[in-house]
């Protein structure tokens, strides 16, 4: 019976510790940005636009090398997702434009076509690649930490907003780790099997050094 008691009790506090002592948390620009996230304004500062974003109306500039553009509104944008958990992003992608194989260390993502076909997928960590052909209205989801990408395969420019579990779920992109960063080229090789030109080629376009 005690023991009943002590177990109940138990799963109330975890319940309790994850329950919010305030209604929400509105990103203070002014004061530090810390692991936790942005302070909170006070909420005598609060207002309505507070919770509102307009960043996703226009479409992002497709003109680069990966024919995509993504524009956020996480609490670095948007100051009302500040500690609740959710953000969104608006994908723009142009014909046979591409978000290369990337992460969100932070995140799990949902995502629904908006308009155009791209294919999406990720790979688990059992290394199984889940792909799928997607049309306006499908949904997909990410799961949080795995490798996923998304290309434009129709004709026309491509849309899609995408959702994530938290308000900063960071980024970290496969290609830029590798070709965009001081990576030594010998370990490149070393560790991915590419020769060396490719690595450098590789370096060379997107900036990387080493």
């Amino acid at each position: 019976m005690i023991l009943t008691i002590f177990l109940i009790f138990y799963l109330l506090s975890l319940s309790l510790a994850h329950a919010s002592v305030v209604d929400f948390c509105v990103a203070d620009y002014n004061a530090p940005n810390g692991p936790a996230g942005y302070s909170c304004k006070p909420p005598s500062k609060v207002t309505v636009n507070d919770f509102t974003y307009h960043g996703l109306v226009a479409a992002g500039n497709t003109t680069n090398i990966f024919k995509a553009a993504v524009t956020t509104a996480l609490d670095a944008q948007f100051p009302g997702v500040n500690g609740l958990g959710i953000s969104i992003a608006r994908l723009d992608l142009a014909v046979g434009g591409v978000i290369p194989l990337h992460t969100h260390p932070g995140a799990s993502e949902v995502l629904v076509v908006i308009k155009g076909t791209i294919s999406a997928g990720f790979v688990s960590s059992d290394n199984v690649v889940y792909l799928k052909t997607l049309h306006k209205g499908d949904v997909m989801i990410f799961p949080q930490g795995l490798l996923h990408f998304q290309i434009n395969v129709g004709g026309s420019n491509a849309l899609t907003f995408n959702s994530f579990s938290s308000a900063n779920p960071r980024l970290q992109i496969l290609d830029y780790a590798l070709f965009k960063s001081d990576f030594p080229t010998e370990f490149i090789t070393a560790t991915t099997f590419l020769d060396a030109a490719t690595a450098k080629k590789l370096k060379g376009i997107l900036g990387g050094s080493g």
